[in-house]
């Protein structure tokens, strides 16, 4: 069977943006569109036209400039917001718009005052509304994560017949556990009528830590789309996180599925995106993380040194960064500070080590971390004579 691929639908500009604190100007989504469409997702969500009118401004914007991706806009199952959104993307080379309503029995009943039905009939009509603007258009039932699978599944068969090309499964609330949310994938793969004419798309929130989990647990199970975002940025605990689903389908390639995103620029895209958000980026985050590719434990320094693939799944310049990290604390061993010392141009002995190693460990017990500036110092105060 041939490898399949899994369409990359980035929403930073969207969900994303909807952190608090991290509003963006139009200038800066014109940058960050521009990178997306360089990394090579097949959908940028632009934002949500009708909630303001920058939004409008930034996804008409953005509509003009992108070159090869998609440019999305999202409703909700509301003509009004399906008129300004079609407005907002008249200028796309590929427009699709987003609809969708809340199809869980919480939604329906407390935010909707609604019956199945009427739910029903509001998702259709928003649809086959929506496809008198575009030929492209995603359908979402939201807080699918916690809907009944058949009448999630019948919703979905509905929303095909009205003309969604694309069912977003949300895990709204981040609750599913992957072999559930995998389950959802599955069950709805096997009985939505139609399904041959849609593609089932993964949106996954990361409550419970189990995003990017549950994401890949949907394309295992036939999802043929993830919904994510750079750094998993996003409302409470965030989405997904691209740069994740990216290297876990890239490093499992048993998997038989693959992107088109070009690894390569994941590091910088990271940058760019904390830095426009002011959004940090914990030094242990996977993938792009300071410390994603970082080795201070002797043992592990060791054995990295020796060959990268002791400790490393990925090659760091895969994923856009120069090189691994040798850091130097009190937990470092002798091979760890031979590496940095060639490094800066000193060739030691085993006995000249064995001496400024003695010196190290002195000096390393009282910081955080050993620089080049400091092994020069500590060399110097071993009083040996060294090759320069």
């Amino acid at each position: 069977m041939d490898n399949q691929k899994v369409q990359i639908f980035d929403t930073t500009l969207r969900d994303g943006e909807q952190v608090p604190g991290c509003k963006l100007n139009t200038e800066q989504k014109l940058v960050i569109a521009h990178r997306l469409d360089e990394l090579g997702v097949d959908v940028i969500e632009a934002g949500f036209p009708i909630s303001s009118p920058g939004d409008f401004i930034s996804v008409e914007a953005i509509a003009k400039v992108v070159q090869n991706a998609t440019v999305c806009a999202l409703t909700r199952a509301v003509k009004e917001d399906i008129n300004v959104a079609a407005k907002a993307l008249q200028f796309a080379k590929k427009p699709r718009i987003h609809t969708g309503i809340g199809t869980s029995d919480s939604h329906i009943k407390y935010k909707f005052n609604a019956s199945r039905d009427e739910i029903i009939n509001r998702a259709a009509e928003a649809i086959s509304y929506a496809k008198t603007f575009v030929d492209d258009v995603e359908f979402y039932a939201e807080d699918a994560g916690r809907t009944d699978n058949e009448f999630l599944a019948y919703v979905c068969s509905e929303a095909i017949k009205a003309g969604a090309t694309v069912l977003n499964i949300p895990d709204t609330t981040g609750y599913c556990l992957p072999e559930e949310y995998g389950a959802k994938i599955k069950y709805l793969k096997e009985n939505v009528i139609g399904i041959e004419k849609a593609i089932l798309s993964c949106h996954c929130h990361n409550d419970l830590g189990l995003a990017t989990a549950n994401s890949i647990a949907g394309v295992i199970n036939g999802a043929r789309q993830i919904e994510c975002t750079i750094n998993g940025i996003g409302e409470r605990a965030g989405n997904t996180a691209l740069e994740e689903v990216v290297m876990i389908l890239r490093q499992h390639p048993d998997l038989g599925l693959y992107t088109d995103i070009n690894s390569k620029l994941l590091y910088d895209t990271s940058r760019l995106v904390s830095e426009s958000m002011g959004m940090f980026v914990q030094p242990n985050k996977a993938i792009v993380g300071a410390n994603a590719f970082a080795h201070s434990s002797g043992i592990h320094q060791d054995g990295v040194i020796k060959n990268r693939e002791t400790y490393e799944i990925m090659n760091p310049h895969d994923v856009g960064v120069t090189e691994s990290a040798i850091v130097l604390t009190a937990r470092s061993g002798r091979a760890a500070l031979a590496y940095r010392a060639k490094k800066i141009g000193y060739e030691l002995t085993k006995l000249q080590l064995d001496i400024v190693y003695t010196e190290f460990l002195k000096y390393a017990d009282r910081k955080k971390e050993v620089i080049d500036g400091d092994v020069h110092q500590i060399i110097k105060n071993s009083n040996i004579d060294i090759l320069v």
